[in-house]
């Protein structure tokens, strides 16, 4: 009998591991979003895992539960304090600042990948460490700028395939608009039943209140003030604009006044991608407008928009709509030598097969023909190449299609050239 041998460390509750053969659906999935902003001029970029935590205290807002109960902080030999990033908006606005990027042609348009970092209580698409995509546009305040970034988004989602997930839109009006409406909902809030943290949150951001998820204050908010009724006429029209181009676009999006999201630097256009085969953890991606951010963390008036896109929930939504996402296989062409001269001529033919371009494995460990098909068998590949001292002393290898079982013999000097056409890379 054997015993399975167990490693003494785990990774740590909240996180995962990232491994074949699940690794390669996000993978696809982080192509599938990078792919629209790639071909709409967006450039990569890529910032520290931590960062100064005073940079979130400003930029993601002091009242979020991000910055009060879910960020991960350390503080360094020297004495700086540190926080892992929980989000990306505001380390690439400051790495653009840093970098000067705003001094050039206008607006900046930019794409990130990577980990994010919260402590939250997990479930099923929550994590403590998640993965996402990201976009922002820096330096420009034009309603075809939403609408291009918002468009890009569905454009990804439907590139893989999935169907079932709504765009929510709301407008949260600007510096001169917000101020009445933010009293107004003060007003309103003051007089419910609320608990301390909350009634708190009113007198730092009383918007945020609305997105509290517990039903004992959603109860409660019927008859809120909205925002979409203290809209200033420029935001109107701004708002307006950014529907027109989505509609003419084919977009499909709802109305939603509630619509807040989690971060305090939104401004004007805020949206969320949500998929209802999810459960609770509904929302698979979102963003908005944020034109007063840089000046909060210490830069010149910038207005910006961008969103996030949770690769995690991403995945998870294609597994609900029961979508199997075209993944390339590992490789192509299997090499099975048989003796020593054999393996050494295969590994040659590998070798070339994939300076050619050709994804190509080779049977290690010396396996004996049988184990070394069933390898072969396991790994995806279309053909295997198999040689033994006969075919050597002919100065072929048979190429044998693992799915027709029709085996050929080939020249040595013709293999590359004959799978590459097979495989219609000629």
């Amino acid at each position: 009998m054997t015993t399975a041998v167990l490693s003494t460390f785990y990774a740590p509750k909240g996180t995962y591991d990232l491994i074949p053969p699940d690794s390669e659906a996000f993978l696809a999935v982080r192509e599938a979003m990078a792919a629209p902003l790639e071909r709409a001029g967006y450039g990569y970029v890529e910032t520290p895992g931590f960062e100064h935590v005073e940079l979130f205290f400003r930029g993601v807002g002091e009242s979020t539960d991000i910055v009060t109960k879910e960020m991960y902080t350390l503080t360094t030999k020297g004495g700086d304090e540190l926080a892992l990033r929980p989000e990306g908006t505001a380390s690439v606005l400051r790495a653009a600042l840093q970098a000067n990027l705003h001094r050039g042609a206008l607006p900046v348009k930019l794409w990130y990948s990577g980990s994010y970092y919260r402590y939250e209580r997990p479930q099923a698409g929550r994590y403590r460490h998640f993965s996402q995509v990201g976009a922002e546009a820096l330096g420009a305040e034009d309603p075809a700028l939403d609408a291009e970034l918002i468009i890009l988004a569905a454009d990804a989602y439907r590139s893989l395939g999935l169907r079932n997930f709504r765009l929510l839109l709301n407008s949260l009006g600007d510096k001169e608009c917000r101020p009445v409406y933010r009293a107004a909902l003060q007003d309103f809030l003051r007089a419910l039943d609320l608990d301390e943290d909350t009634r708190r949150r009113v007198e730092i951001n009383p918007l945020r209140v609305l997105d509290d998820k517990r039903d004992a204050v959603q109860k409660q908010l019927t008859g809120a003030p909205m925002m979409r009724d203290h809209l200033c006429e420029g935001c109107k029209e701004y708002h307006e604009q950014v529907r027109a181009l989505l509609t003419a676009a084919g977009v499909e999006f709802e109305d939603d006044p509630k619509l807040v999201r989690g971060l305090d630097y939104y401004t004007r256009t805020t949206f969320e991608f949500v998929h209802d085969g999810l459960g609770s953890q509904s929302a698979v991606g979102g963003g908005g407008r944020y034109d007063g951010l840089s000046e909060m963390i210490g830069g010149p008036a910038l207005p910006s928009v961008g969103w996030a896109l949770g690769v995690d929930r991403t995945v998870l939504a294609l597994r609900a709509e029961n979508i199997e996402l075209d993944t390339a296989s590992r490789a192509a062409v299997f090499a099975v030598p048989l003796g020593d001269e054999a393996r050494r001529a295969l590994f040659g033919l590998v070798t070339e097969l994939r300076r050619s371009g050709v994804a190509a494995d080779f049977a290690y460990g010396g396996k004996g023909l049988k184990n070394a098909m069933k390898s072969a068998n396991r790994s995806g590949a279309r053909y295997a190449m198999v040689a033994g001292e006969r075919d050597l002393a002919e100065g072929v290898v048979q190429l044998k299609d693992l799915e027709s079982g029709e085996q050929t013999p080939l020249p040595l000097d013709a293999v590359v050239a004959e799978v590459r056409e097979r495989l219609g890379r000629a």
